[in-house]
């Protein structure tokens, strides 16, 4: 590895020219000339096996060896006896050896075992294994893009719960239910948070190099009886599942507005100030790259059905976001250069007339004319949660293609049973 001294964004074309000359050509030509070793692996180095004891000791003392192995999130951890893992078999049919995926960047194996080890470390339930192994498919899944989780926006993911297994965990999907408090939506976000750290090893500083991070985010259960109340699809059922299917949705978020009040009876007063924000939150350089995200929409109770109403669809809604979050050509022309670095004659024009942008950028050469702010396959997931006596709704910006939103069913094992 050859690198670079400071933050090559920030510095002038000068001063990247030097850095190359007196910097970086002498490592690149070390490391390509220099002979390879190979490192041996010491006795006992080698990953010990799923039964193996790792460490015997009082709860304080199991503690303080996984926060100095970093197999810990900074907060106690439930130690993972093979007791307590072998209780969280025990809901699912699932062999313990099985591979559900190979992690980046320690290229290890997610396996059914390693994801009842950190279920128990995260303070769920036994009974929360099958949406913890629905999750860890997600994780697992190119599509969704786990390999950039440690990646300089610092994303964390966002997941939302729906079918009848949000009743039969107990999730709660009302006021504060994004606080830390119910124990289903919060250990099984912080699930997410400790198997990312403890299987593909994303470690703060190294392999996670967030700009700043976030913490874990409780879990999302939906609200599916006012969905149903105001005859609105719930969330897996848009995303093509059965309305009786249990089904996890994992999406990034870079960060998240407000949330903000509406007021008034007319629908069209409602979107008109989400839109607002839609303009505030969405960055003209997303859409110029090319990046078809999914960022999500939560709306209160009391919001949805206003806009239900009217005759709005959750589908609707996206697509009326789509439509009227625009800004003008000139604003989008110069973010797009100021964020991303483009050279003055880098235009929506010759993005449009390149084919990396659509028709619709360039309709004429105005510079006040009105551009998109999304691209037509963008989408808003729209999910009803929150207080059901507040007018109050709130946006969360996912990270471009990273983290990108995937859903899997929840399968349940043949003897279950939903506790009681």
């Amino acid at each position: 590895m050859a690198t670079y001294p400071g933050v090559i964004s920030t510095h002038d074309r000068s001063t990247v020219a030097k850095n190359i000359e007196d910097v970086l050509v002498d490592q690149i030509v070390s490391q390509l000339t220099a002979t390879e070793t190979q490192e041996g692996s010491a006795p006992g180095d080698a990953e010990p096996g799923d039964r193996d004891i790792v460490f015997t000791g009082t709860f304080e003392a199991v503690n303080e060896h996984f926060q100095r192995n970093q197999w810990s999130d900074g907060l106690p951890i439930v130690p993972p006896t093979l007791g307590k893992v072998e209780a969280f078999l025990r809901h699912t049919d699932r062999a313990p050896g099985e591979v559900l995926g190979v992690m980046h960047p320690s290229q290890a194996e997610a396996t059914v075992w390693k994801v009842a080890v950190n279920g128990v470390m995260a303070g769920c339930r036994p009974e929360y294994m099958p949406v913890l192994l629905a999750m860890v498919e997600v994780m697992c899944d190119p599509a969704y893009g786990m390999k950039h989780g440690g990646s300089t926006p610092g994303w964390e993911a966002m997941i939302i719960i729906n079918g009848p297994i949000r009743e039969q965990l107990g999730f709660d999907c009302g006021q504060g239910s994004l606080r830390p408090g119910n124990q289903a939506n919060t250990s099984i976000g912080r699930f997410y948070r400790l198997f990312a750290r403890n299987v593909p090893r994303f470690l703060p500083g190294t392999t996670d190099m967030a700009t700043f991070g976030q913490m874990f985010r409780a879990v999302v259960a939906e609200n599916e009886t006012a969905c149903s109340g105001m005859g609105w699809e719930p969330l897996h059922v848009t995303r093509g599942f059965k309305p009786g299917d249990s089904v996890v949705t994992i999406t990034s978020v870079r960060t998240s507005s407000d949330p903000f009040s509406t007021a008034g009876d007319s629908a069209e007063r409602h979107l008109e100030l989400i839109v607002d924000w839609v303009k505030r939150m969405i960055e003209p350089y997303q859409s110029s790259r090319g990046y078809v995200e999914s960022h999500v929409l939560m709306l209160s109770p009391v919001i949805a059905s206003i806009l239900a109403g009217a005759g709005y669809t959750k589908h609707d809604v996206s697509e009326y976001l789509k439509k009227h979050a625009t800004v003008p050509a000139r604003y989008y022309e110069r973010h797009m250069m100021l964020a991303d670095h483009h050279t003055p004659d880098t235009t929506v024009a010759a993005l449009v007339e390149k084919g990396e942008l659509p028709a619709a950028w360039h309709v004429s050469d105005d510079p006040e004319r009105l551009v998109p702010l999304l691209l037509p396959q963008s989408q808003w997931l729209v999910v009803v949660a929150g207080d059901p006596l507040r007018n109050r709704s709130s946006i969360f910006r996912q990270n471009f293609k990273q983290g990108y939103a995937t859903s899997k069913k929840i399968e349940l094992p043949k003897n279950w049973r939903a506790p009681v």
